[in-house]
């Protein structure tokens, strides 16, 4: 594990938690807050049994552990990890980019919740990740979700130089279209970005009030965030 968060109230809708960070990514964008974990060392910084006994002394303060990174889903030992935490009594979260979309699928009968990155149209996914391919597996991740009946959240981080407001205007209505009922709007954060550039070319006003109404109208289940 990369590291571990004993208490969020943030990480998991409307429960208080546990979060847990695996180690490595394929992707890079550009504003990952946990760049630091995208590569996979390794020797583990925290060993799996600590990582249990800390949950152990967490009963009875919080209600769920989210699996998060990093990517959760590049570990071929989630679905035993997950399987052993609720064994716990604990409930299961997990945020996902839909990496491995073969192994989200196969865990998604153990989740209660799961957060997934919609980070741009899929054909031009690898603007964002810069890895050619990865909107395919991102477009099949979404649609095993979509079918899990797992309880969910698809969220998109709003840059006005990754996406103008067009183009998000454009992923709300692909993800509408294909049924997405719960659907927020991130508006980047500089904590933890490691590029400058991106740091340095937020707008005030972006997304606009207009747009993020015409977003509310789409969904029925609809949120902005920002700061």
């Amino acid at each position: 594990m990369g590291g571990i968060t004993p208490f969020t109230a943030t990480d998991y809708p409307g429960l208080l938690a546990a979060a847990i960070f695996v180690q490595g990514c394929p992707w890079r964008c550009g504003y990952c807050h946990n760049p630091h974990l995208q590569e996979r060392t390794r020797a583990s910084p925290i060993a799996w049994n600590d990582v249990l006994s800390l949950l152990e002394r967490r009963k009875g303060l919080i209600d769920a552990v989210v699996f998060s990174g990093g990517e959760p889903a590049i570990d071929p030992c989630l679905a035993d990890a997950i399987t052993q935490v609720r064994d716990a009594g604990f409930k299961i979260g997990m945020h996902s980019g839909g990496t491995h979309p073969q192994r989200l699928q196969s865990v998604l009968p153990l989740l209660d919740w799961i957060g997934l990155d919609v980070k741009a149209n899929f054909a031009d996914y690898a603007d964002i990740t810069k890895v050619r391919g990865s909107g395919v597996a991102a477009l099949t991740s979404l649609k095993a979700v979509l079918a899990s009946g797992v309880d969910y959240e698809c969220r998109t981080t709003a840059h006005p130089a990754l996406l103008p407001e067009a183009k998000l205007l454009q992923i709300a209505q692909t993800l509408a279209a294909m049924g997405v009922k719960n659907y927020a709007l991130q508006a980047f954060r500089m904590q933890g970005c490691a590029d400058p550039a991106l740091n340095n070319r937020m707008v005030g006003n972006y997304p606009s009030p207009g747009l993020v109404e015409q977003l509310g109208k789409l969904f029925p289940n609809f949120t902005m965030r920002r700061g």
